[in-house]
């Protein structure tokens, strides 16, 4: 049945028929579609499942495409949970249907089990439902218990207002009647469909629009889902009564949530935008207080042109100070970003930044109407100036301890992770650090789509924005790293092969590439990675996939930054030899020297050749810190709910052996202690090379909301243990992993051996929860803590974490390599902390850099051979050089050498 041309006309005839007679207190909405331009987005009031099914066309919403339980939430109002009347309308029609299936209508008093209404979005289940069947057949009450009405197909040539109204009877009681008006007589089609019911919850929750009812599980009553092949259009929705409350502030969008980083002067921004029409705005405005706006176009640095065509502020506005106050802000538009078709972000760089200050910003978009038949064609639009409010935190270079709080695998099951953030908000860290699996495939429902791009990328999105939703008010005011892994680019493992294709697609993924073609790829890294601090080296990877790595100096902490599996080589067809999944080894008497084949990588060329580069580098740092998706170890063993035996996991960064070996090496030319996630499993980890603990320290931080458990439990096995570190906590000491990698076990946080049902205890006993490092540059420590999801930050208590945390260690830790010898001591005259680097003169190689805390150090080598010393401050860039230095074999004996500066 083609869609009727009457899209756009006169509300009127709706108007007085539906007007409703409620209370003067009661809260009323309507849709206003006809007035809105073409896009896939409903509106800020709106949220659709799944986003690439639902659009606004000529003034009305349409669902795309058909399947089960396509729905609408309304986020700004719901049903209260105090007795009250209530009255729903909408206009419906229908534009085509399959073998005579589908249905329409709404579905009340949605809830989930946490209460929240965005987690009522995604898992929320009804508590009455109201429509009608393609056939004819109104339906009304609880799903799988419906009363029915078999009447006339109420659609015609322009669709009928299908109207509920609740009458409240007191003790809980309603009385709920459902009809159905043709739009364009005014005559019935079916009804009064009407029921008292007596619903659990007081019939309280979300409120949404559904295209085709879902059959209820199990069977029985399936009125409601009497097939799913229909597609309808829906206009002029109304809601209204005394049960209806009034949320504003929970509308979401259009400016969905902002990133940014601050390093070395140089701010960068990412606006999330959701997809807008093409004829409405492209671009986003960032804007900060007048002041510092002017003191900006004071620097030295070239402005951009849209910059720089910004109407000056009036000479009378209010210079506001840097920081907000109760008085108003005079915004000042320092540049403009323009939003991508595809990531609908938009992005901001903009050097030179005050960061000795903290600076509010404001995100603008301007969203216009459109003329309709009842405005007239000649009306000027209404325009609605959205904003999105957060600060850029000073660079905190003089603050003692820097903390960085750690989180990694998102599943939805705790949407919007309100416990979670609570707590890190208490905690207030410096640094926000994501380290992958942002999104899971199954997050919110409805599967994924992967192809066409344009479709994939809108099915990714939705997902995405659950995170940014649950975690923006984190986000918006202080500087955060997120690295997409794995799940992210919608592939289970990833091992990147430098960006490659896959050959065969997702079932040959383990040959190693990316599945996704590089539109979408690089489309989630512009969610992701957009803002953070240029990459090191912009080349792209094969087929033209986005390079990001990078590094970030934030109060006075360096970061290295990751991607630590996109350049890795898959295993299937170069080291399997057995059956079954090519990344699970099972059998412990395989030879393992069978796995570590020449050619294999880890990180690759590339990135080895960025940390040399960075480990040397102190300019503006104290302390060094890699992040990245994953630990240079194979820790977890059992994997899964029913916790599988699994002797080595190639997707670990354990394999291939020599790639973790120079990975662990080129961490430790820095002292660099390493910040990781993705295993499911959080633990503290001593790597060693050539010997226990010659290596760096790891923290892998739990799951956000673990959905996938893994286990490390080796005293279950009985296995022998040697050197379990005080104070004794199970399954710590020196192992070797699955791959014959040493490690040493300082703290591991298994999930329970059995689990309860809530599904925050459930997620607590999957071993759900974030870490928390503190970086202490006084003393030159790290202090890591491992937070469990049930605890309260402000009242913290024993065994709010997992056994084993705290754990504090020692910045030089990092390097704990046994020396052969000393080179002469260094005795530094005029610099208080002073770096050193020591170099093989031969070789031209770094062997460490390092800040020191006072003027004297007795570098420690580990070879023969001959070496270089410099001595300086990069910061003002002033080296003194010592060259043909030989190690002796002890500090007693190794000399002085006295470097002094004016």
């Amino acid at each position: 049945m083609a869609i009727p041309l009457f899209h756009r006309r006169t509300m009127l005839t709706g108007v007085i028929f539906w007007s409703l007679t409620v209370l003067a207190s009661a809260a009323e909405f309507r849709s206003d579609w006809a007035r809105q331009h073409d896009r896939i987005w409903i509106g800020p009031e709106y949220w659709a499942n799944p986003l690439e099914d639902w659009r606004l066309r000529d003034g009305v919403l349409e669902c795309t495409r058909p399947g089960p339980n396509r729905n609408v939430h309304l986020l700004t109002h719901q049903l209260s949970d105090q007795p009250g009347d209530f009255e729903l309308s909408v206009h419906i029609g229908l534009q085509d249907v399959e073998q005579g299936q589908g249905s329409v209508g709404f579905a009340l008093g949605i809830r989930s089990e946490l209460g929240d209404y965005r987690s009522s979005l995604i898992h929320g289940r009804p508590a009455m439902e109201a429509g009608v069947n393609v056939n004819g057949l109104y339906f009304l009450g609880p799903p799988g218990e419906h009363a029915t009405l078999q009447a006339e197909v109420p659609y015609g040539n322009e669709g009928s207002v299908l109207k509920l109204t609740g009458k409240s009877l007191g003790e809980g009681e309603y009385e709920l009647t459902l009809t159905a008006t043709d739009f364009q007589t005014l005559k019935p089609r079916g009804g009064p469909l009407t029921i008292r019911v007596k619903p659990e919850g007081r019939l309280a929750g979300n409120i949404a629009l559904v295209n085709n009812f879902a059959p209820p599980a199990g069977g029985g009553d399936r009125a409601a889902g009497n097939g799913t092949r229909a597609r309808f259009w829906f206009d002029d929705w109304q809601v209204s009564g005394s049960k209806v409350v009034e949320h504003p502030e929970q509308s979401f969008g259009p400016i969905l949530y902002s990133m940014y980083t601050l390093s070395r002067g140089v701010m960068k921004m990412t606006a999330q935008m959701p997809p807008l029409g093409p004829e409405e705005s492209q671009s986003v405005e960032l804007q900060v207080p007048l002041a510092i706006a002017e003191e900006l176009r004071r620097v030295n640095y070239s402005l951009p042109a849209d910059m720089q065509s910004c109407p000056p502020p009036a000479k009378d506005a209010p210079q506001d100070s840097p920081l907000p106050a109760d008085r108003p802000v005079a915004w000042s538009t320092i540049a403009r970003g323009v939003i991508d078709p595809l990531s609908r972000t938009a992005h901001f760089r903009i050097p030179a930044w005050p960061a000795a200050k903290d600076v509010p910003y404001r995100l603008a978009y301007r969203m216009q109407t459109v003329p309709t038949a009842e405005t007239g064609p000649d009306s000027r639009p209404d325009v609605t100036e959205h904003e999105w409010r957060g600060v850029i935190r000073r660079d905190p270079v003089e603050q003692e301890t820097i903390s960085v709080a750690g989180f990694t695998g998102n599943t939805d099951q705790a949407f919007p992770n309100a416990l979670l953030v609570s707590n890190v908000q208490k905690h207030q860290p410096d640094l926000l650090f994501f380290s992958g699996d942002q999104i899971y495939e199954n997050v919110g429902g409805y599967g994924i789509i992967r192809e066409p791009v344009h479709a994939a990328t809108l099915n990714y999105l939705r997902k995405l924005w659950l995170w940014g939703w649950a975690f923006r008010d984190l986000l918006k005011d202080r500087p955060s790293v997120v690295l997409p892994d794995d799940h992210d680019v919608y592939q289970g493992n990833i091992w990147g092969e430098g960006g490659k294709p896959v050959p065969g697609g997702i079932a040959d993924h383990a040959q190693g590439g990316f599945v996704q073609p590089p539109d979408f790829v690089n489309a989630v890294f512009r969610t992701q990675t957009g803002h953070l601090s240029d990459p090191f080296d912009p080349t792209p990877m094969l087929q033209g996939i986005d390079c990001w790595y990078t590094d970030l100096v934030y109060g006075r902490i360096g970061f290295a930054i990751l991607e630590d599996r996109y350049f890795k080589s898959g295993p299937e067809k170069k080291v399997n030899t057995w059956r079954g999944r090519p990344d699970h080894l099972k059998d412990p008497s395989y030879d393992l020297r069978l796995l570590d084949r020449p050619g294999l990588e880890l990180l690759g060329r590339r990135q080895l050749e960025f940390l040399e580069t960075w480990a040397a580098d102190w300019r503006g740092t104290d302390l060094k810190c890699v992040l990245s998706q994953t630990i240079f170890c194979n820790l977890a063993n059992y994997h899964g709910a029913q916790q599988e035996f699994v002797f080595a996991d190639l997707d670990s960064n354990g394999w291939p052996q020599s790639g973790r070996n120079a990975a662990l090496a080129a961490l430790r030319k820095g002292f660099a202690f390493h910040l990781a996630g993705d295993q499911h499993l959080a633990s503290i980890v001593h790597h060693g090379i050539d010997a226990f603990g010659d290596a760096g320290w790891s923290f892998c931080v739990p799951s956000i909301a673990a959905g996938y458990p893994r286990s490390w439990r080796p005293d279950a096995e009985r296995r022998p243990v040697q050197n379990r570190p005080p104070p004794g906590v199970p399954n710590t000491g020196e192992y070797l992993d699955g791959f014959g990698n040493k490690m040493t076990v300082s703290a591991v946080g298994n999930p329970a051996e059995q689990n309860r049902r809530p599904v925050l205890e459930l997620l607590h006993d999957k071993a759900s929860g974030y870490g928390l490092v503190r970086f202490h540059k006084p003393t030159r420590t790290i202090e890591i803590n491992c937070y469990r999801l049930l605890f309260d930050a402000a009242d913290e208590q024993p065994g709010d974490q997992f056994p084993g945390w705290p754990r504090t260690i020692a910045q030089r830790d990092n390097h704990a390599r046994r020396p052969t010898g000393y080179l002469p001591r260094l005795v530094v005259e005029g610099l208080t902390t002073p770096v050193v680097q020591v170099w093989e003169q031969q070789t031209g190689r770094l062997v460490y850099a390092l800040r020191l805390t006072g003027p004297e150090f007795s570098p420690p080598v580990f070879s023969e051979g001959e070496y270089v010393v410099r001595v300086g401050e990069p910061d003002e860039d002033r080296w003194r050089e010592v060259r043909n230095l030989r190690p002796m074999p002890s500090p007693q004996v190794s000399g002085t050498v006295t470097i002094r500066w004016e």
